[in-house]
């Protein structure tokens, strides 16, 4: 197996960031006196509108008022990239303005900037914590090379229903995956310190319980319960603040009645008190003035007051605080010490990213920077190591290069812009590889390649809610008759030896305001995979979308089908590897897969339910359908096998040291491969139900043909901890704990050990 994972960036560590919080007029200082000195001595010369300004980022396409830089009325940027721009208006504020305060320039790097990574939850899928921080830092590099400073990433919501279109954003429904990731992702970005050469300023979104909108909504209500906000949603954010993110952005949305951007008991309580967050504060875009469009604030000067004293350091894009904050501080509504608690965040982080010593990018290296081999090899790799091999019955995958001919067919088959998926606004289509850029160039001038599209795929809003111009459901079959496109894509596979069927989402059908009522193959997909596969060929299904799609069907008539979310700039390359096995697909599914879409919210970490122990029909389920998924959280095949066995635990009783887990993994095939050894366990009684399986350890490993290795992961008491609504604290509770070890959330190997002592975590 061919290997492209390029080392860039090891051996990165997580450093809490230090810079003053923001609480109402309470100032907590860091522990960097020196950095503090500089930054309350620029605060003393400020005038309110040069402080105004810091709190306040426009959009660039707005245009650009050098006469605000000047007079130092603004702070930062958003979707500004050409680096010569980027320096010109750094010189303005540099040079021109009164106290010489450089901007930060914010741009939506989620998975790549130039280089185009797998997105998020792909990256996810991978369960590979070093691959996430080296696209991170490769994202960085490329950022910094233009002169961007901040990141708008990573998203950490938990998304535990598939219809949600940011799904495709964060690392899926669990908690423990989520933190990691979130570690990972914050340290890719931000390198060993906050200001690291070729880093860049992370920001952790959205804060927080974001993913739960009803219905899978994008910017409806959320309406969480106390020990889901505490023990689901709230963790990855905690993971990103102790590893040090530098930067918070509120959400959009109510949630349990008062809206995130307004919301002082998590901006102040938990994210200040609990967690000593010392960072600063963004609004996602427009949401502080949007506090009106919730009600809950009267009209823009009230939601500019809500959201300064609920802990907003900056408003993106509505110039709310611009135009209204001079005026509650007139009135006494605001106060000076408010103002100057929100301010001083800001500018720590610009002396702590040594903006005001390095605010200049050296444009004669920045087409080096994005056009970086090493960054192409690690979105090869990356995409690979992301891909889940859910079906392959019979060993049909890898296919053979020695055919005579191939037919590679589907909507998404040849698409360059469509793979790299939403958010990728700095890519060129025009280096993207497509599944038939990546299959001709794998089997060379021997082997005929044949294409056809088959359909076409158009997303068609539906704002309208006149039933007369409604079509039938994304998705539907009911009227739907195969056309000459797929006719002709009949044809074609006819006169191949072998089918690769490319199906599956545009990037526009994933992200922000793409929530879906349906998860069916969109437009005439289902009509053109069940058309090709009548025809009786070997039929391999590749996926390309940004969440869990219908696919029941498929899954009992097509015998190979491989995730391949959205891949990007090198998807085509990657999947050819996979395809022909030159790589082994090693991936693991972060999110349940439904069979259906009337199972969402679905995950596995559910409680467990049982009326009358005798009869299973008084426990949870649908009578109409399995109540258990298609692919369970943490699934994924491979072209090799592997067994389980010898699990032994260090002690029967949980130690102040933990707990260690070893279990004995043996590769029982002839093929080289890689499997995420996984490791959950179940509180079996205590002050609360507990869910049946959680996620509390997991390591990818690599294992020749016929190779054993024992394999070791380690429990502290910590991660056995939660947040009891019984007890109204965070703590490991006195019980016992089943352990399971295996290659998913199914894991059979099993032990048990004790906890004698309550924990409670300070």
């Amino acid at each position: 197996m061919n290997h492209f994972l390029i080392r860039l960036r090891a051996g990165v560590t997580a450093l809490m960031i230090s810079s003053a919080a923001f609480a109402q007029s309470t100032i907590v200082t860091s522990n960097n006196p020196g950095l503090d000195a500089r930054t309350d001595a620029l605060l003393r010369q400020m005038t309110l509108d040069e402080k105004l300004g810091q709190l306040s980022q426009i959009f660039w396409y707005k245009g650009a008022p050098d006469d605000r830089i000047e007079k130092g009325e603004l702070g930062s940027y958003l979707f500004l990239t050409d680096p010569q721009e980027i320096n010109r208006v750094q010189h303005v504020a540099v040079e021109h303005s009164r106290l010489h305060i450089p901007l930060l320039i914010g741009f939506d790097v989620i998975h790549g900037f130039h280089t185009i990574f797998p997105v998020p939850i792909a990256q996810a899928a991978s369960w590979d914590l070093e691959l996430n921080r080296q696209i991170q830092a490769a994202a960085a590099d490329e950022a910094s090379a233009v002169g961007i400073t901040w990141a708008f990433a990573p998203m950490v919501d938990i998304a535990r229903d598939a219809r949600w279109g940011r799904m495709v954003e964060g690392a899926g429904e669990d908690p423990f995956l989520g933190s990691k990731m979130a570690t990972a992702r914050v340290q890719g970005f931000q390198g060993n310190t906050l200001g690291a050469p070729h880093h860049v300023l992370a920001c952790a979104k959205h804060f927080a319980g974001y993913g739960a909108a009803v219905g899978g909504r994008d910017y409806d209500a959320v309406y969480l319960s106390d020990t889901e906000l505490q023990n689901v949603y709230l963790p990855p954010f905690h993971a990103a603040v102790e590893a040090g993110v530098g930067c918070i952005m509120s959400a959009y949305m109510d949630i349990n009645d008062v809206p995130a951007s307004g919301n002082r008991y998590l901006l102040h309580d938990v994210l200040r008190g609990d967690w000593h967050f010392n960072g600063f504060v963004v609004s996602d875009a427009w949401a502080v003035y949007n506090l009106t469009a919730h009600g809950f604030a009267s009209d823009p000067s009230d939601a500019a007051l809500r959201g300064i004293t609920a802990g907003v350091n900056m408003d993106m894009g509505s110039d709310s605080y611009l135009h209204n904050l001079p005026k509650l501080l007139e009135e006494g509504k605001v106060t000076e010490q408010e103002i100057d608690a929100a301010v001083r965040p800001i500018l720590r982080t610009k002396f702590e990213l040594g903006l005001f010593e390095h605010p200049y990018v050296d444009e004669s290296k920045v087409d080096a920077a994005l056009h970086n081999p090493e960054h192409s090899a690690l979105a090869r790799e990356a995409a690979v190591r992301s891909a889940v091999l859910l079906r392959n019955e019979g060993g049909q995958l890898p296919l053979s290069k020695h055919i005579h001919s191939i037919a590679v067919i589907g909507p998404l088959a040849d698409a360059h812009k469509e793979i790299q998926g939403s958010w990728s606004f700095g890519g060129d289509p025009k280096e993207v590889v497509s599944v038939l850029d990546g299959i001709r160039t794998k089997l060379g001038p021997t082997v005929e390649v044949h294409y056809a599209a088959g359909t076409t795929l158009q997303r068609e809003d539906q704002p309208s809610l006149n039933p007369d111009k409604l079509s039938p459901g994304v998705g539907s079959l009911a009227g739907q008759e195969p056309d000459a496109s797929i006719n002709e894509a009949v044809a074609v596979a006819k006169a191949s030896d072998q089918v690769v069927l490319v199906l599956g989402e545009k990037d526009d059908m994933s992200g922000e305001y793409a929530s879906r009522a349906s998860l069916a193959l969109p437009g005439k997909q289902q009509l053109l995979l069940e058309a090709i596969a009548a025809i009786g060929k070997p039929v391999t299904l590749v996926l390309v979308n940004g969440r869990p799609l219908d696919i029941t069907w498929a899954s009992t008539h097509v015998p190979a089908i491989l995730e391949a979310w959205f891949p990007g700039t090198q998807g085509g390359n990657a999947i050819a590897d996979l395809l022909f096995g030159d790589a082994n697909p090693g991936g693991k599914l972060p999110v349940s897969w439904p069979r259906n879409v009337g199972q969402e919210p679905l995950y596995y970490n559910r409680n467990l339910s049982q009326v009358h122990e005798d009869s299973p029909k008084f426990a949870s389920y649908y009578w109409d359908e399995p109540q258990f998924p298609l692919y369970r959280f943490g699934f994924g095949l491979s072209y090799s096998s592997f067994t389980f066995s010898n699990l032994k635990l260090s002690s029967p009783t949980l130690t102040s040291d933990g707990i260690v887990v070893s279990i004995d993994v043996k590769n029982t095939s002839g093929t080289a491969g890689e499997e995420v050894v996984q490791l959950y366990t179940h509180q079996r009684f205590g002050s609360a139900s507990r869910p049946a399986r959680e996620l509390k350890g997991f390591t990818r490993i690599s294992l020749q043909p016929g190779e054993t290795k024992t394999i070791t992961l380690h429990v502290a008491a910590k991660d056995l901890s939660f947040w009891s609504p019984g007890t109204r604290q965070r703590a490991t509770e006195a019980s016992t704990y089943d352990v399971w070890v295996g290659d998913s959330s199914m894991a059979v190997e099993h032990a048990q050990f004790d906890v004698t002592t309550t924990m409670v975590q300070r």
